[in-house]
Protein backbone atom coordinates (compact mmCIF):
# COMPACT_ATOMS: atom_id res chain seq x y z
CA UNK A 1 0.00 0.00 0.00
CA UNK A 2 2.84 2.31 0.92
CA UNK A 3 4.61 1.75 -2.42
CA UNK A 4 1.42 2.61 -4.35
CA UNK A 5 1.07 5.87 -2.38
CA UNK A 6 4.71 6.73 -3.07
CA UNK A 7 4.20 6.16 -6.80
CA UNK A 8 1.09 8.37 -6.80
CA UNK A 9 2.94 11.15 -4.94
CA UNK A 10 5.88 10.96 -7.35
CA UNK A 11 3.54 11.01 -10.35
CA UNK A 12 1.73 14.08 -9.00
CA UNK A 13 5.06 15.84 -8.55
CA UNK A 14 6.21 14.85 -12.05
CA UNK A 15 2.99 16.08 -13.67
CA UNK A 16 3.29 19.36 -11.76
CA UNK A 17 6.90 19.69 -12.95
CA UNK A 18 5.84 18.90 -16.53
CA UNK A 19 3.22 21.65 -16.35
CA UNK A 20 5.65 24.13 -14.81
CA UNK A 21 8.36 23.43 -17.39
CA UNK A 22 5.84 23.61 -20.24
CA UNK A 23 4.80 27.13 -19.26
CA UNK A 24 7.38 28.94 -21.35
CA UNK A 25 7.04 32.00 -23.47
CA UNK A 26 6.79 31.44 -27.23
CA UNK A 27 8.53 34.07 -29.30
CA UNK A 28 7.37 35.33 -32.69
CA UNK A 29 10.28 33.42 -34.26
CA UNK A 30 8.99 30.18 -32.75
CA UNK A 31 5.38 30.93 -33.73
CA UNK A 32 6.33 31.06 -37.41
CA UNK A 33 6.87 27.30 -37.59
CA UNK A 34 4.08 25.25 -39.13
CA UNK A 35 1.86 25.20 -42.21
CA UNK A 36 0.18 28.34 -43.54
CA UNK A 37 -2.56 28.72 -46.15
CA UNK A 38 -2.49 31.63 -48.62
CA UNK A 39 -5.22 34.17 -47.83
CA UNK A 40 -4.35 36.97 -50.24
CA UNK A 41 -1.64 38.36 -52.54
CA UNK A 42 -2.23 42.00 -53.40
CA UNK A 43 -0.62 45.37 -54.09
CA UNK A 44 -0.54 47.63 -51.05
CA UNK A 45 -2.42 50.37 -52.97
CA UNK A 46 -5.13 48.03 -54.31
CA UNK A 47 -8.12 46.23 -52.84
CA UNK A 48 -7.25 43.27 -50.64
CA UNK A 49 -9.80 41.12 -52.50
CA UNK A 50 -8.11 41.74 -55.85
CA UNK A 51 -5.46 39.02 -55.82
CA UNK A 52 -2.44 39.57 -58.04
CA UNK A 53 -1.97 35.80 -58.25
CA UNK A 54 -4.71 33.15 -58.36
CA UNK A 55 -4.66 31.17 -55.10
CA UNK A 56 -6.60 28.06 -54.11
CA UNK A 57 -7.43 26.08 -50.96
CA UNK A 58 -4.59 23.61 -51.54
CA UNK A 59 -1.89 26.29 -51.80
CA UNK A 60 0.39 26.39 -48.77
CA UNK A 61 3.59 27.67 -47.19
CA UNK A 62 5.50 25.43 -44.77
CA UNK A 63 8.04 26.84 -42.33
CA UNK A 64 9.94 23.88 -40.92
CA UNK A 65 11.80 23.45 -37.64
CA UNK A 66 15.08 22.65 -39.43
CA UNK A 67 15.08 26.18 -40.94
CA UNK A 68 13.83 25.04 -44.33
CA UNK A 69 10.74 26.24 -46.16
CA UNK A 70 8.60 25.16 -49.06
CA UNK A 71 5.51 26.56 -50.74
CA UNK A 72 3.19 25.57 -53.53
CA UNK A 73 0.73 27.47 -55.73
CA UNK A 74 -1.14 24.99 -57.94
CA UNK A 75 -2.57 27.46 -60.44
CA UNK A 76 0.91 28.73 -61.29
CA UNK A 77 2.43 25.23 -61.16
CA UNK A 78 4.92 26.78 -58.78
CA UNK A 79 6.83 24.78 -56.15
CA UNK A 80 9.67 26.38 -54.25
CA UNK A 81 11.96 25.35 -51.40
CA UNK A 82 15.08 26.47 -49.60
CA UNK A 83 16.41 27.71 -46.26
CA UNK A 84 15.41 30.73 -44.21
CA UNK A 85 16.69 33.04 -41.48
CA UNK A 86 15.02 35.81 -39.48
CA UNK A 87 16.95 39.03 -38.92
CA UNK A 88 15.26 41.95 -37.11
CA UNK A 89 11.74 41.07 -38.30
CA UNK A 90 13.03 40.43 -41.81
CA UNK A 91 12.39 36.96 -43.21
CA UNK A 92 15.23 35.99 -45.53
CA UNK A 93 14.35 33.18 -47.94
CA UNK A 94 17.33 31.55 -49.62
CA UNK A 95 15.85 29.57 -52.51
CA UNK A 96 17.41 26.36 -53.79
CA UNK A 97 14.50 25.61 -56.16
CA UNK A 98 13.26 26.51 -58.73
CA UNK A 99 16.45 28.61 -58.88
CA UNK A 100 19.13 29.91 -56.54
CA UNK A 101 18.11 33.34 -55.31
CA UNK A 102 17.51 35.29 -52.10
CA UNK A 103 14.41 37.32 -51.28
CA UNK A 104 13.65 39.50 -48.26
CA UNK A 105 10.23 39.99 -46.66
CA UNK A 106 9.14 42.21 -43.78
CA UNK A 107 7.57 39.82 -41.28
CA UNK A 108 4.59 40.37 -39.00
CA UNK A 109 2.81 37.66 -36.97
CA UNK A 110 -0.30 38.10 -34.84
CA UNK A 111 -1.67 34.88 -33.34
CA UNK A 112 -2.68 32.73 -36.34
CA UNK A 113 -2.13 35.42 -38.98
CA UNK A 114 1.11 36.20 -40.81
CA UNK A 115 1.89 39.03 -43.20
CA UNK A 116 4.92 39.19 -45.49
CA UNK A 117 5.71 42.38 -47.43
CA UNK A 118 8.12 42.42 -50.37
CA UNK A 119 8.54 45.90 -51.83
CA UNK A 120 4.91 46.95 -52.30
CA UNK A 121 3.42 43.44 -52.56
CA UNK A 122 1.60 42.03 -49.51
CA UNK A 123 1.23 38.30 -48.83
CA UNK A 124 -1.27 37.28 -46.15
CA UNK A 125 -1.44 33.82 -44.58
CA UNK A 126 -3.53 31.98 -42.04
CA UNK A 127 -2.03 29.21 -39.91
CA UNK A 128 -3.37 25.73 -40.57
CA UNK A 129 -4.34 24.61 -37.08
CA UNK A 130 -4.27 20.99 -36.04
CA UNK A 131 -6.40 19.46 -33.32
CA UNK A 132 -3.63 19.00 -30.75
CA UNK A 133 -6.03 17.29 -28.33
CA UNK A 134 -6.49 14.46 -30.84
CA UNK A 135 -2.70 14.23 -31.24
CA UNK A 136 -2.24 13.92 -27.47
CA UNK A 137 -5.01 11.32 -27.16
CA UNK A 138 -3.52 9.33 -30.06
CA UNK A 139 -0.10 9.55 -28.40
CA UNK A 140 -1.47 8.26 -25.11
CA UNK A 141 -3.18 5.45 -27.03
CA UNK A 142 0.16 4.68 -28.69
CA UNK A 143 2.01 4.53 -25.36
CA UNK A 144 -0.67 2.31 -23.84
CA UNK A 145 -0.59 0.00 -26.88
CA UNK A 146 3.21 -0.35 -26.66
CA UNK A 147 2.99 -1.20 -22.95
CA UNK A 148 0.26 -3.79 -23.62
CA UNK A 149 2.28 -5.28 -26.49
CA UNK A 150 5.32 -5.67 -24.25
CA UNK A 151 3.14 -7.10 -21.49
CA UNK A 152 1.82 -9.71 -23.93
CA UNK A 153 5.42 -10.86 -24.55
CA UNK A 154 6.35 -10.74 -20.84
CA UNK A 155 7.76 -13.96 -19.37
CA UNK A 156 6.59 -13.14 -15.85
CA UNK A 157 3.47 -10.99 -16.02
CA UNK A 158 2.75 -11.22 -12.31
CA UNK A 159 6.10 -9.69 -11.31
CA UNK A 160 6.01 -6.56 -13.50
CA UNK A 161 6.76 -3.51 -11.34
CA UNK A 162 4.32 -0.94 -12.68
CA UNK A 163 5.81 1.81 -10.53
CA UNK A 164 9.07 1.48 -12.48
CA UNK A 165 7.13 1.53 -15.79
CA UNK A 166 5.27 4.74 -14.89
CA UNK A 167 8.43 6.41 -13.60
CA UNK A 168 10.28 5.50 -16.80
CA UNK A 169 7.58 7.01 -19.01
CA UNK A 170 7.37 10.14 -16.85
CA UNK A 171 11.13 10.70 -16.98
CA UNK A 172 11.01 10.42 -20.78
CA UNK A 173 8.23 13.03 -20.89
CA UNK A 174 10.31 15.29 -18.65
CA UNK A 175 13.36 14.81 -20.88
CA UNK A 176 11.31 15.62 -23.99
CA UNK A 177 9.80 18.79 -22.50
CA UNK A 178 13.15 19.98 -21.17
CA UNK A 179 14.98 19.34 -24.44
CA UNK A 180 12.28 20.66 -26.78
CA UNK A 181 10.54 23.38 -24.75
CA UNK A 182 12.64 24.73 -21.85
CA UNK A 183 14.97 27.51 -23.12
CA UNK A 184 17.88 26.79 -20.73
CA UNK A 185 18.01 23.07 -21.58
CA UNK A 186 17.40 23.81 -25.25
CA UNK A 187 20.44 26.11 -25.25
CA UNK A 188 22.58 23.40 -23.63
CA UNK A 189 21.56 20.83 -26.25
CA UNK A 190 22.07 23.46 -28.95
CA UNK A 191 25.62 23.97 -27.67
CA UNK A 192 26.33 20.23 -27.59
CA UNK A 193 24.90 19.91 -31.10
CA UNK A 194 27.14 22.70 -32.38
CA UNK A 195 30.11 20.97 -30.75
CA UNK A 196 29.32 17.79 -32.70
CA UNK A 197 29.07 19.82 -35.91
CA UNK A 198 32.44 21.50 -35.21
CA UNK A 199 34.02 18.06 -34.68
CA UNK A 200 32.48 16.95 -37.97
CA UNK A 201 34.42 19.77 -39.62
CA UNK A 202 37.63 18.49 -38.01
CA UNK A 203 36.96 15.11 -39.61
CA UNK A 204 36.36 16.80 -42.96
CA UNK A 205 39.82 18.40 -42.80
CA UNK A 206 41.40 14.97 -42.29
CA UNK A 207 39.34 13.55 -45.15
CA UNK A 208 40.31 16.44 -47.45
CA UNK A 209 43.99 15.84 -46.69
CA UNK A 210 43.69 12.13 -47.50
CA UNK A 211 41.18 12.13 -50.38
CA UNK A 212 41.36 15.68 -51.77
CA UNK A 213 38.93 16.45 -54.58
CA UNK A 214 37.19 13.07 -54.21
CA UNK A 215 34.98 14.70 -51.57
CA UNK A 216 35.20 18.39 -52.45
CA UNK A 217 34.32 18.28 -56.15
CA UNK A 218 31.37 15.90 -56.20
CA UNK A 219 27.76 15.72 -55.07
CA UNK A 220 27.55 11.94 -55.48
CA UNK A 221 26.03 10.35 -52.37
CA UNK A 222 28.32 7.32 -52.68
CA UNK A 223 31.45 9.45 -52.63
CA UNK A 224 30.14 11.59 -49.76
CA UNK A 225 29.29 8.49 -47.72
CA UNK A 226 32.58 6.71 -48.39
CA UNK A 227 34.89 9.69 -47.96
CA UNK A 228 33.01 11.88 -45.44
CA UNK A 229 30.58 9.78 -43.38
CA UNK A 230 32.75 6.68 -42.78
CA UNK A 231 35.83 8.72 -41.76
CA UNK A 232 33.61 10.42 -39.16
CA UNK A 233 33.07 7.04 -37.49
CA UNK A 234 36.83 6.43 -37.33
CA UNK A 235 37.60 9.85 -35.84
CA UNK A 236 34.85 9.68 -33.21
CA UNK A 237 35.94 6.20 -32.20
CA UNK A 238 39.47 7.50 -31.66
CA UNK A 239 38.19 10.57 -29.76
CA UNK A 240 36.07 8.34 -27.50
CA UNK A 241 39.13 6.20 -26.78
CA UNK A 242 41.10 9.30 -25.73
CA UNK A 243 38.26 10.47 -23.45
CA UNK A 244 38.20 6.97 -21.97
CA UNK A 245 41.97 6.96 -21.43
CA UNK A 246 41.86 10.21 -19.45
CA UNK A 247 38.88 8.96 -17.42
CA UNK A 248 36.57 11.78 -18.59
CA UNK A 249 33.97 9.48 -20.13
CA UNK A 250 33.95 7.19 -17.09
CA UNK A 251 33.22 10.13 -14.77
CA UNK A 252 30.32 11.29 -16.94
CA UNK A 253 28.89 7.76 -17.14
CA UNK A 254 29.32 7.19 -13.40
CA UNK A 255 27.61 10.50 -12.52
CA UNK A 256 24.48 9.72 -14.54
CA UNK A 257 24.54 6.04 -13.58
CA UNK A 258 24.17 6.98 -9.90
CA UNK A 259 20.96 8.87 -10.69
CA UNK A 260 19.72 6.07 -12.94
CA UNK A 261 20.36 3.49 -10.22
CA UNK A 262 18.59 5.57 -7.57
CA UNK A 263 15.57 6.40 -9.72
CA UNK A 264 14.95 2.92 -11.17
CA UNK A 265 16.41 0.83 -8.35
CA UNK A 266 18.68 -1.00 -10.81
CA UNK A 267 21.81 -3.00 -10.17
CA UNK A 268 25.13 -1.18 -10.50
CA UNK A 269 26.06 -2.90 -13.75
CA UNK A 270 22.64 -2.19 -15.33
CA UNK A 271 22.94 1.50 -14.46
CA UNK A 272 26.45 1.78 -15.89
CA UNK A 273 25.61 0.12 -19.20
CA UNK A 274 22.29 1.99 -19.53
CA UNK A 275 24.16 5.30 -19.40
CA UNK A 276 27.20 3.93 -21.25
CA UNK A 277 25.02 3.02 -24.22
CA UNK A 278 24.28 6.73 -24.74
CA UNK A 279 27.95 7.33 -25.54
CA UNK A 280 29.26 3.94 -26.65
CA UNK A 281 28.15 1.16 -28.99
CA UNK A 282 26.29 -2.04 -28.16
CA UNK A 283 29.50 -4.06 -27.98
CA UNK A 284 31.72 -1.35 -26.38
CA UNK A 285 29.35 -0.43 -23.51
CA UNK A 286 29.40 -3.95 -21.95
CA UNK A 287 33.16 -3.53 -21.52
CA UNK A 288 32.32 -1.10 -18.69
CA UNK A 289 30.99 -4.04 -16.64
CA UNK A 290 32.99 -6.89 -18.16
CA UNK A 291 33.70 -8.72 -14.83
CA UNK A 292 30.00 -8.73 -13.84
CA UNK A 293 28.39 -10.11 -17.02
CA UNK A 294 29.03 -13.78 -16.20
CA UNK A 295 27.00 -13.45 -12.97
CA UNK A 296 24.19 -11.21 -14.29
CA UNK A 297 20.60 -12.33 -13.80
CA UNK A 298 18.49 -12.95 -16.92
CA UNK A 299 16.69 -9.64 -16.32
CA UNK A 300 20.00 -7.76 -16.06
CA UNK A 301 21.32 -9.40 -19.21
CA UNK A 302 18.20 -8.44 -21.19
CA UNK A 303 18.48 -4.87 -19.87
CA UNK A 304 22.09 -4.77 -21.08
CA UNK A 305 21.13 -6.04 -24.54
CA UNK A 306 18.00 -3.87 -24.86
CA UNK A 307 19.94 -0.70 -24.04
CA UNK A 308 22.41 -1.53 -26.80
CA UNK A 309 19.56 -2.05 -29.26
CA UNK A 310 17.74 1.18 -28.32
CA UNK A 311 20.67 3.61 -28.55
CA UNK A 312 23.58 4.30 -30.91
CA UNK A 313 27.32 4.82 -30.66
CA UNK A 314 28.86 8.30 -30.65
CA UNK A 315 30.71 7.71 -33.91
CA UNK A 316 27.61 6.53 -35.70
CA UNK A 317 25.65 9.45 -34.22
CA UNK A 318 28.11 11.84 -35.84
CA UNK A 319 27.74 9.98 -39.12
CA UNK A 320 23.95 10.32 -39.00
CA UNK A 321 24.28 14.07 -38.43
CA UNK A 322 26.31 14.35 -41.63
CA UNK A 323 23.92 11.95 -43.32
CA UNK A 324 20.75 13.98 -42.67
CA UNK A 325 22.18 17.47 -42.33
CA UNK A 326 24.20 17.38 -45.52
CA UNK A 327 26.51 20.38 -45.93
CA UNK A 328 24.12 22.90 -44.35
CA UNK A 329 25.31 23.87 -40.84
CA UNK A 330 21.84 24.83 -39.54
CA UNK A 331 20.39 21.55 -40.76
CA UNK A 332 23.28 19.62 -39.15
CA UNK A 333 22.66 21.35 -35.80
CA UNK A 334 18.92 20.67 -36.04
CA UNK A 335 19.36 16.93 -36.59
CA UNK A 336 22.23 16.74 -34.08
CA UNK A 337 19.91 18.06 -31.35
CA UNK A 338 17.21 15.51 -32.12
CA UNK A 339 19.60 12.58 -32.54
CA UNK A 340 21.32 13.34 -29.22
CA UNK A 341 17.92 13.73 -27.56
CA UNK A 342 16.81 10.39 -29.04
CA UNK A 343 19.82 8.55 -27.65
CA UNK A 344 19.38 10.12 -24.19
CA UNK A 345 15.63 9.47 -24.01
CA UNK A 346 15.86 5.90 -25.29
CA UNK A 347 18.10 4.83 -22.36
CA UNK A 348 15.27 4.91 -19.75
CA UNK A 349 12.83 3.65 -22.40
CA UNK A 350 14.94 0.52 -22.88
CA UNK A 351 14.89 -0.10 -19.12
CA UNK A 352 11.09 0.14 -19.06
CA UNK A 353 10.72 -2.23 -22.02
CA UNK A 354 13.16 -4.85 -20.70
CA UNK A 355 11.69 -4.82 -17.19
CA UNK A 356 8.21 -5.48 -18.57
CA UNK A 357 9.48 -8.39 -20.67
CA UNK A 358 11.56 -9.97 -17.87
CA UNK A 359 11.01 -8.34 -14.45
CA UNK A 360 13.78 -8.64 -11.87
CA UNK A 361 12.95 -11.23 -9.17
CA UNK A 362 16.42 -12.05 -7.84
CA UNK A 363 18.94 -10.32 -5.62
CA UNK A 364 21.15 -7.92 -7.58
CA UNK A 365 24.66 -6.50 -7.18
CA UNK A 366 24.44 -2.83 -6.16
CA UNK A 367 28.13 -2.05 -6.80
CA UNK A 368 29.02 0.81 -9.19
CA UNK A 369 32.54 0.07 -10.41
CA UNK A 370 33.71 0.67 -13.97
CA UNK A 371 36.06 -1.80 -15.63
CA UNK A 372 39.14 0.02 -16.97
CA UNK A 373 40.83 -2.63 -19.10
CA UNK A 374 42.33 -2.05 -22.55
CA UNK A 375 42.81 1.72 -22.18
CA UNK A 376 46.37 1.71 -23.48
CA UNK A 377 49.61 2.63 -21.71
CA UNK A 378 49.62 6.21 -23.07
CA UNK A 379 47.43 8.57 -25.08
CA UNK A 380 49.06 7.60 -28.39
CA UNK A 381 48.22 3.95 -27.82
CA UNK A 382 44.68 4.97 -26.83
CA UNK A 383 44.35 6.83 -30.15
CA UNK A 384 45.70 3.76 -31.95
CA UNK A 385 43.22 1.44 -30.21
CA UNK A 386 40.31 3.77 -30.99
CA UNK A 387 41.40 4.13 -34.62
CA UNK A 388 41.57 0.36 -35.11
CA UNK A 389 38.12 -0.08 -33.56
CA UNK A 390 36.79 2.77 -35.73
CA UNK A 391 38.23 1.27 -38.92
CA UNK A 392 36.62 -2.07 -38.06
CA UNK A 393 33.26 -0.37 -37.43
CA UNK A 394 33.46 1.82 -40.54
CA UNK A 395 34.36 -1.12 -42.79
CA UNK A 396 31.57 -3.15 -41.20
CA UNK A 397 29.03 -0.35 -41.75
CA UNK A 398 30.14 0.25 -45.33
CA UNK A 399 30.11 -3.46 -46.16
CA UNK A 400 26.67 -3.99 -44.61
CA UNK A 401 25.25 -1.01 -46.48
CA UNK A 402 26.74 -2.25 -49.76
CA UNK A 403 25.38 -5.77 -49.27
CA UNK A 404 21.93 -4.80 -47.99
CA UNK A 405 21.33 -2.21 -50.71
CA UNK A 406 22.37 -4.81 -53.30
CA UNK A 407 20.04 -7.40 -51.74
CA UNK A 408 17.15 -4.90 -51.73
CA UNK A 409 17.80 -4.22 -55.40
CA UNK A 410 17.91 -7.95 -56.18
CA UNK A 411 14.72 -8.76 -54.22
CA UNK A 412 12.89 -5.79 -55.77
CA UNK A 413 13.97 -7.01 -59.20
CA UNK A 414 12.29 -10.37 -58.64
CA UNK A 415 9.24 -8.85 -56.92
CA UNK A 416 8.65 -6.25 -59.63
CA UNK A 417 10.05 -7.55 -62.91
CA UNK A 418 8.97 -11.16 -62.43
CA UNK A 419 6.10 -11.54 -59.99
CA UNK A 420 4.70 -8.01 -60.38
CA UNK A 421 4.66 -8.03 -64.19
CA UNK A 422 3.51 -11.63 -64.39
CA UNK A 423 0.49 -11.14 -62.12
CA UNK A 424 -0.36 -7.54 -62.98
CA UNK A 425 0.38 -6.52 -59.38
CA UNK A 426 2.56 -3.59 -60.47
CA UNK A 427 -0.26 -1.82 -62.29
CA UNK A 428 -2.71 -2.54 -59.45
CA UNK A 429 -0.29 -1.14 -56.84
CA UNK A 430 0.34 2.00 -58.88
CA UNK A 431 -3.42 2.59 -59.12
CA UNK A 432 -4.30 1.98 -55.46
CA UNK A 433 -1.38 4.11 -54.19
CA UNK A 434 -2.01 6.96 -56.67
CA UNK A 435 1.50 6.56 -58.04
CA UNK A 436 3.30 6.69 -54.68
CA UNK A 437 4.55 3.16 -55.40
CA UNK A 438 4.98 2.14 -59.03
CA UNK A 439 5.48 -1.59 -58.49
CA UNK A 440 5.60 -4.43 -55.98
CA UNK A 441 8.69 -3.85 -53.83
CA UNK A 442 10.08 -4.27 -50.34
CA UNK A 443 9.35 -0.58 -49.72
CA UNK A 444 5.69 -1.13 -50.58
CA UNK A 445 5.45 -4.24 -48.36
CA UNK A 446 7.17 -2.56 -45.39
CA UNK A 447 5.06 0.56 -45.80
CA UNK A 448 1.72 -1.24 -45.58
CA UNK A 449 2.91 -3.75 -42.97
CA UNK A 450 4.02 -1.09 -40.47
CA UNK A 451 1.60 1.71 -41.45
CA UNK A 452 -0.91 0.96 -38.62
CA UNK A 453 1.89 1.15 -36.04
CA UNK A 454 3.07 4.43 -37.58
CA UNK A 455 -0.40 5.94 -37.21
CA UNK A 456 -0.66 4.68 -33.64
CA UNK A 457 2.47 6.53 -32.53
CA UNK A 458 1.29 9.87 -33.93
CA UNK A 459 2.26 10.07 -37.61
CA UNK A 460 -0.26 11.85 -39.85
CA UNK A 461 -2.26 9.72 -42.27
CA UNK A 462 -0.46 11.14 -45.31
CA UNK A 463 2.96 9.94 -44.08
CA UNK A 464 2.19 6.59 -42.41
CA UNK A 465 3.33 4.57 -45.43
CA UNK A 466 6.68 6.37 -45.62
CA UNK A 467 7.31 5.98 -41.89
CA UNK A 468 6.15 2.35 -42.02
CA UNK A 469 8.57 1.70 -44.86
CA UNK A 470 11.47 3.22 -42.89
CA UNK A 471 10.60 1.30 -39.72
CA UNK A 472 10.53 -1.92 -41.73
CA UNK A 473 13.88 -1.19 -43.38
CA UNK A 474 15.46 -0.43 -40.01
CA UNK A 475 14.13 -3.59 -38.32
CA UNK A 476 14.62 -6.10 -41.11
CA UNK A 477 17.81 -4.60 -42.59
CA UNK A 478 19.54 -1.92 -40.48
CA UNK A 479 19.27 1.73 -39.47
CA UNK A 480 21.93 2.88 -41.96
CA UNK A 481 19.83 1.64 -44.87
CA UNK A 482 16.78 3.35 -43.38
CA UNK A 483 18.63 6.62 -42.80
CA UNK A 484 19.86 6.55 -46.40
CA UNK A 485 16.25 6.23 -47.55
CA UNK A 486 15.19 8.96 -45.10
CA UNK A 487 17.84 11.32 -46.48
CA UNK A 488 16.53 10.67 -50.02
CA UNK A 489 12.90 11.21 -48.97
CA UNK A 490 13.82 14.40 -47.10
CA UNK A 491 15.71 15.77 -50.08
CA UNK A 492 12.72 15.01 -52.33
CA UNK A 493 10.27 16.74 -49.93
CA UNK A 494 8.18 13.58 -49.71
CA UNK A 495 6.91 14.17 -46.16
CA UNK A 496 3.56 15.91 -45.81
CA UNK A 497 4.39 17.11 -42.28
CA UNK A 498 7.71 18.16 -40.75
CA UNK A 499 6.51 16.40 -37.60
CA UNK A 500 6.67 13.04 -39.42
CA UNK A 501 10.31 13.68 -40.34
CA UNK A 502 11.17 14.40 -36.69
CA UNK A 503 9.25 11.37 -35.38
CA UNK A 504 10.95 8.99 -37.79
CA UNK A 505 14.36 10.44 -36.90
CA UNK A 506 13.72 9.22 -33.34
CA UNK A 507 12.33 5.86 -34.49
CA UNK A 508 15.46 5.05 -36.48
CA UNK A 509 17.92 6.21 -33.80
CA UNK A 510 18.87 2.78 -32.44
CA UNK A 511 20.56 -0.49 -33.35
CA UNK A 512 17.35 -2.57 -33.07
CA UNK A 513 17.55 -4.88 -36.09
CA UNK A 514 18.06 -8.59 -36.70
CA UNK A 515 21.75 -8.15 -37.59
CA UNK A 516 22.36 -6.65 -34.13
CA UNK A 517 21.26 -9.90 -32.50
CA UNK A 518 24.25 -11.62 -34.10
CA UNK A 519 26.53 -8.68 -33.27
CA UNK A 520 25.55 -8.82 -29.59
CA UNK A 521 25.84 -12.59 -29.33
CA UNK A 522 29.31 -12.40 -30.89
CA UNK A 523 30.48 -9.23 -29.11
CA UNK A 524 29.12 -9.78 -25.60
CA UNK A 525 29.66 -13.53 -25.92
CA UNK A 526 33.38 -12.91 -26.51
CA UNK A 527 33.50 -10.97 -23.21
CA UNK A 528 31.56 -13.62 -21.25
CA UNK A 529 31.66 -16.96 -23.16
CA UNK A 530 29.58 -18.76 -20.49
CA UNK A 531 26.57 -16.51 -21.29
CA UNK A 532 26.52 -17.09 -25.06
CA UNK A 533 23.60 -19.52 -24.81
CA UNK A 534 21.59 -17.05 -22.71
CA UNK A 535 22.40 -14.24 -25.14
CA UNK A 536 21.05 -16.26 -28.07
CA UNK A 537 17.83 -17.04 -26.16
CA UNK A 538 17.26 -13.36 -25.35
CA UNK A 539 18.08 -12.01 -28.84
CA UNK A 540 14.50 -11.63 -30.12
CA UNK A 541 13.27 -10.17 -26.81
CA UNK A 542 16.11 -7.61 -26.90
CA UNK A 543 15.07 -6.68 -30.45
CA UNK A 544 11.45 -6.22 -29.32
CA UNK A 545 12.54 -4.13 -26.31
CA UNK A 546 14.93 -1.96 -28.36
CA UNK A 547 12.31 -1.31 -31.05
CA UNK A 548 9.65 -0.52 -28.42
CA UNK A 549 12.05 1.89 -26.67
CA UNK A 550 12.61 3.87 -29.88
CA UNK A 551 8.84 3.91 -30.49
CA UNK A 552 8.23 5.11 -26.90
CA UNK A 553 10.62 8.00 -27.47
CA UNK A 554 9.18 8.90 -30.88
CA UNK A 555 5.60 8.81 -29.55
CA UNK A 556 6.39 11.12 -26.63
CA UNK A 557 8.24 13.56 -28.87
CA UNK A 558 5.28 13.47 -31.27
CA UNK A 559 2.98 14.51 -28.42
CA UNK A 560 5.29 17.32 -27.27
CA UNK A 561 5.97 18.92 -30.67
Amino acid sequence: MKSIKEVIIKMRFCFFLVFALSFTKISADENIFGSWSFEAIFHEKSNKNENLKPIGPKDFLKINLDNTFEYKIDSLKLEAKGNFTIENDILVLNYTSPKDTTRLYKLSIQKDRMTLIEDDIIFEFKKIQKNWINDILRGILGLASLVLLLFAFSRNKGSVKWGLVFKGIIIQILFAICILKVPVIMNIFEYVSKTFVVILNFTEQGSLFLFGSLISDTESFGYIFAFQVLPTIIFFSSLTSVLFYYGILQKVVLFFAKWMKKFFNLSGSESLTAVGNIFLGQTESPLLVKPYIKNMTTSELLCLMSGGMATIAGGVLAAYIGFLGGSDIDSQIFFAKHLIAASVMSAPAAIVASKILIPETKEINQGLEINNEDLGTNVLEAISIGTKQGISLAVNVGAMLLVFVAFISMINYFLSDFFGNLTGANELIENITNGNYSSLSMEFIFGYLFAPLSWLIGVCYEDILLVGQLLGEKTILNEFVAYKTLADLKESNMFFEQKSLIIVTYILCGFANFASIGIQIGGIGAIAPTRTKDLSKLGILALVAGTAACLFTATIVGIII
